[in-house]
């Protein structure tokens, strides 16, 4: 009797062994039969990534400025954004609530163009102080005023700086709006967070993950294409 209790039993293990339902790390089928959902949560994580970035540059570029033009206040500025880079998303976010208004989308775009200012703020002070004085000098003399040098000469000398801290703030956003999911507008971190939720569902896992990596590889892909076409003259010294 009890061997044919063991039997029984291994049989019923061998029936729900068959029966459990396939969880591979790749589905094709998972990305098709949710199209439409993984690309509402690419749409938000492109425009999440796109807003901090732009946002923080044009606080990063005034507060820059500023910093070469008064010494003193490099050190704050720096020290500044480098302190606001230190704070957890979940502290940042419960600090902009009130700001914002219920966590919502907004109060995610706002912290991400915080964390943007550590990478955006040191390039383009880099890159302004790499501009030989000497060029400004010569361009003071031949009369240019404050917007006209600045546009003419710092500008174009300060790009390749100013365009590797928007390449890196970039790629280091894409990876930074996952953690929006705590206020339910992650991007593709909503498929993460969703396919361990599911029991630990690989093909979303995946999808939101690889999507993530795709979208950084390309986004620097396309900046430094456009890096390229602003910056003729480094590919001639290069040649």
């Amino acid at each position: 009797m009890a061997s044919l209790g063991a039997l029984s039993a291994a049989s019923d293990r061998d029936v729900l062994a068959a029966d459990e339902a396939p969880n591979p790390w790749f589905d094709p089928s998972y990305v098709t039969d949710n199209w439409d959902t993984i690309v509402g949560h690419l749409g938000q994580h492109v425009r999440l990534t796109v807003g901090a970035v732009l946002l923080g540059a044009l606080i990063a570029l005034p507060l820059a400025l500023l910093a070469r033009r008064t010494r003193l206040l490099s050190g704050p500025v720096l020290g500044l954004s480098s302190v606001v880079y230190t704070i957890p998303s979940l502290a940042m976010f419960s600090l902009l609530a009130p700001v914002t208004g219920p966590l919502s989308a907004t109060t995610v775009l706002l912290g991400l163009t915080l964390y943007t200012l550590v990478i955006l703020v040191r390039n383009f002070l880099a890159g302004l102080a790499s501009v030989p004085a000497d060029v400004r000098e010569a361009a003071r003399g031949m009369g240019y005023g404050s917007a006209r040098l600045f546009l003419r000469v710092d500008l174009p000398l300060a790009l390749p700086a100013f365009m590797a801290g928007l390449r890196i703030a970039t790629v280091s956003t894409v990876a930074l709006v996952t953690v929006g999911v705590i206020t339910g507008n992650g991007g593709l971190g909503q498929l993460i967070v969703g396919g361990f939720n599911a029991n630990f569902y690989r093909a979303e896992i995946v999808t939101g993950a690889v999507g993530c990596v795709l979208l950084a590889l390309i986004a620097d892909v396309l900046l430094a294409g456009v890096e390229r076409l602003l910056t003729p003259w480094t590919r001639a010294a290069r040649a």
